[in-house]
Order: C-alpha cells, then sequence, then structure tokens
C-alpha cells in the first residue's frame, strides 16, 4: 500500500513558516481581538491593585495582616496629631534672632550684656553720663531682644518708654524715670552721678526679671 500518495496530495494545505505568520497576523488583525484586549486604563489600574496588593501582604509566618496595618497606622497618626497638641507644630528650622536696630539716633547695635559691661566699665571710671546712657540703652536693648518692645529706626527715648510700659505696666514710674534722666545726660548735657546710674542700673535688673501681663488683664 502506498502511502506517500495520500500525503502529497494534502501537502499544499500545510502552510510554510512565512506563509503561518502571515496567516497569523491578518488573524490578530481582527478587531474582535482587539476589542478583547486590556485598556491603558485596565492595565494602569491592574498595576495600582498589584502594588497596593503587595504593600499590605505580609508573610503568613508573622501572623499580620492588614488590619493590624491599618490599626498600626492610625496610632501613628494619632501620636502625631497628640504630640502637635502638646508641643505645637514643629519648626522647620530654628528662627534666627533678629538684626539689632539703632537705639535713640545712634548707629548702636551692641547687645544689652554688651552694652551692661560697657556701662559697668564706665562707672569703674565714674564716667557717668557714659554709664547711665550705655545702662539705659542695655535696657531698651534688652526688651528688643525678647522681644516685647520692638522701637523702629529713629524712635525717641519717650516713645520707647511708653511702648515699655504698655508691655510692662509695673515699670512705668521707673521708666518715665529713666527716660528723663537719659535726656538729661544725653541732650541737656546734665551731668550724669552715681545715684542716677543706681536708679538705671535698678531699673535693667527689675526689666530682666519682669513678665508681661497676660492678656486681657486690667
Amino acid at each position: 500500500m502506498n502511502l506517500a500518495a495520500p500525503a502529497a496530495a494534502f501537502s499544499p494545505l500545510l502552510p510554510d513558516p512565512d506563509q503561518a505568520r502571515e496567516w497569523a497576523e491578518k488573524e490578530l488583525a481582527d478587531p474582535a481581538y482587539q476589542a478583547a484586549e486590556p485598556t491603558l486604563i485596565d492595565r494602569a489600574s491592574r498595576a495600582v491593585a498589584r502594588f497596593l496588593n503587595d504593600l499590605l501582604e505580609v508573610p503568613q509566618t508573622d501572623g499580620w495582616g492588614p488590619a493590624v496595618l491599618v490599626v498600626l497606622g492610625v496610632l501613628v497618626v494619632a501620636a502625631i496629631v497628640v504630640g502637635i497638641l502638646i508641643w505645637g507644630r514643629p519648626r522647620a528650622s530654628v528662627r534666627a534672632a533678629p538684626a539689632a536696630r539703632a537705639l535713640f539716633d545712634d548707629d548702636d547695635t551692641r547687645s544689652a550684656d554688651e552694652l551692661r559691661a560697657e556701662a559697668e566699665a564706665a562707672a569703674q571710671r565714674d564716667a557717668w553720663d557714659d554709664a547711665v546712657v550705655l545702662r539705659f540703652r542695655a535696657v531698651a536693648r534688652g526688651l528688643s531682644e525678647r522681644g516685647l518692645v520692638d522701637p523702629p529706626p529713629g524712635a525717641t527715648v519717650r516713645a520707647f518708654a511708653r511702648a515699655a510700659s504698655d508691655a510692662l505696666p509695673a515699670l512705668s514710674a521707673g521708666l518715665e524715670t529713666a527716660a528723663t534722666t537719659f535726656d538729661d545726660v544725653r541732650y541737656l548735657r546734665r551731668p550724669g552721678t552715681r545715684e542716677r546710674y543706681a536708679l538705671t542700673v535698678d531699673l535693667d535688673d527689675a526689666a530682666v526679671r519682669a513678665r508681661p501681663a497676660p492678656v486681657g488683664t486690667t
């Protein structure tokens, strides 16, 4: 029996590799196949779902699951809220101290401690005029450094005394006396004395200890 004849008869029905690929491309080009393919949105949603599943998936050996992670997340958020309520919002950086301004028409940017040291040195030399002026500048600089008084450039001694009295009412009388003494010595050329310097020192010490009155008190 000759089996080669039937095989030869059917061989024209078997395509060669190139023809088979061409047939496959034509078949896949059918709109029915293209409509069945996932869209870009479908692929994106599947990718997001896989990411969330991987994020929440915990090895079974640990005994943790997504519910535990959710509880831990809630606890972390609650701890942050409590911390903000107790300590306030965290600062991105430490606030820098404001630049020192000139005091009473004089370009003097020394700190309060520096002015006190200079005043004491002048007092040791019996230079009472300088001692009185420097110590009152120390009062003004100290209150400015604490943020209690912010005299603008060119503010007069009287204007500063009024602003300081508003912040520290208990020192009103001493501020008025010291401001008068400053004007007398600095501008009217009246001599400073040991007693006037001592009054200014007392005012400075009281200003360092003083705390502003709470808002709303009378």
